[in-house]
């Protein structure tokens, strides 16, 4: 600008102008847009296993003090009105779609004017769900069915269908709930589709008197630690998990009802960039807690890592458990059928009877033994 008195906004409309003389597209002059920022927030609670009342309590608490911080989005752990364990407690945690658990969201949402999800299990038209909410400030919901019960999960609710793909105002976001994470089927669905993963776990451990030495526990723990950052690159979008902590008290099994089960929420509440970098960390000894940071969404997601073909996403994924995983599908929706659901229409827990005590059997002649030859009632997943 050899001119002192032009202003540098002068200077900017001459050479507008010579462009448009020139010929020249005005997108010669374009400026990017800038990334979509958001402050958000994962949640890490220590959840009284079952207690409805007091979980709510945690939790509106620790939302509370996430969006004082400036949280725009804050996300809850899966089941975050109960955690997770075998035992009976867990059916008086069900609750109807629309009852105090979503009441609750749309409440906070709207007086925080901040998204808030959270999942937890949810009866609709007669059957149970383990359901996302995700929840706008004007009170509207969209949801995500998880797909599959791990383990215990199983004795109470049944698989959803739907894709995991949310509506919200930033956009389609997805949401991943625990062992979601780990299953390649999951990252296939939402590839390409979103620009923000949104969920949480009820990680637990090895019982309290397995050794402590065990390869198993750190196979799980590493499992846990490395799932939200290898998602984030398999999807090329940020991811916010939240989960619990600390110890809970269950029993092993139907079968097995009077066993104990006491063990442990594993912690581990992340929020990851695009390109699977911890932003902010929570560890299972810092307890309950918020975590916050910035995340940048990208315009186009831009996956890192390939999606693997497995249907397991991680190398240390125990081939016991993977057996064990598939068996509770079955023996888990035996329970569900025989105790939760007649549970929701009578407020009666029923006693249990395990599905092979319900077998018709003969006796082998030559051998003594009983021949197993097939359930009373027909078992759909058979």
């Amino acid at each position: 600008m050899n001119n002192p008195c032009m202003t540098r906004r002068q200077f900017n409309q001459l050479l507008i102008g010579g462009l448009a003389l020139a010929g020249l597209p005005m997108a010669a002059l374009a400026v990017p847009k800038p990334p979509l920022r958001l402050r958000v927030a994962a949640i890490q609670m220590m959840p009284k296993l079952g207690d409805i009342s007091a979980n709510l309590q945690q939790a509106e608490m620790l939302v509370r003090q996430a969006i004082s911080r400036g949280a725009q989005w804050v996300i809850l752990p899966e089941m975050f009105t109960s955690g997770m364990a075998f035992h009976p407690d867990m059916l008086n945690a069900i609750r109807p779609l629309d009852g105090e658990p979503a009441q609750l969201l749309q409440r906070l949402a709207r007086e925080g004017q901040a998204i808030i999800g959270g999942s937890f299990l949810a009866s609709r038209e007669g059957r149970v769900f383990n359901t996302f909410l995700l929840v706008h400030p004007d009170g509207t919901t969209t949801r995500h069915d998880k797909d599959h019960p791990t383990y215990w999960e199983a004795c109470y609710y049944e698989g959803g269908k739907d894709g995991g793909v949310l509506d919200s105002p930033i956009g389609p976001v997805g949401s991943v709930l625990c062992w979601e994470s780990i299953r390649s089927q999951t990252a296939r669905r939402l590839a390409g589709r979103i620009s923000l993963v949104v969920g949480g776990s009820t990680w637990w451990t090895l019982p309290d008197d397995a050794a402590p030495d065990s390869p198993l526990r750190a196979d799980n723990l590493k499992m846990l630690k490395s799932s939200p950052p290898r998602l984030a690159r398999m999807l090329g979008v940020p991811v916010v998990h939240a989960s619990h902590a600390g110890p809970f008290h269950g029993f092993y099994s139907p079968e097995l009802p009077d066993v104990p089960y006491d063990s442990t929420y594993l912690g581990e509440t992340m929020i990851v960039d695009a390109r699977g970098r911890v932003l902010t960390r929570l560890a299972q000894a810092e307890g309950a807690g918020v975590a916050l940071a910035e995340i940048e969404l990208p315009d186009k997601s831009a996956a890192i890592d390939p999606i693997p073909v497995d249907f397991w996403i991680p190398p240390e994924m125990p081939e016991p458990w993977k057996a064990s995983w598939q068996r509770w599908l079955k023996s888990g929706a035996h329970y569900y059928r025989e105790v939760t659901l007649p549970y929701l229409q009578t407020g009666v827990i029923k006693e249990y009877s395990p599905e092979y005590l319900s077998w018709e059997t003969d006796i082998n002649r030559d051998t003594g033994r009983f021949n197993f030859l097939k359930a009373r009632s027909h078992d759909p997943l058979s």
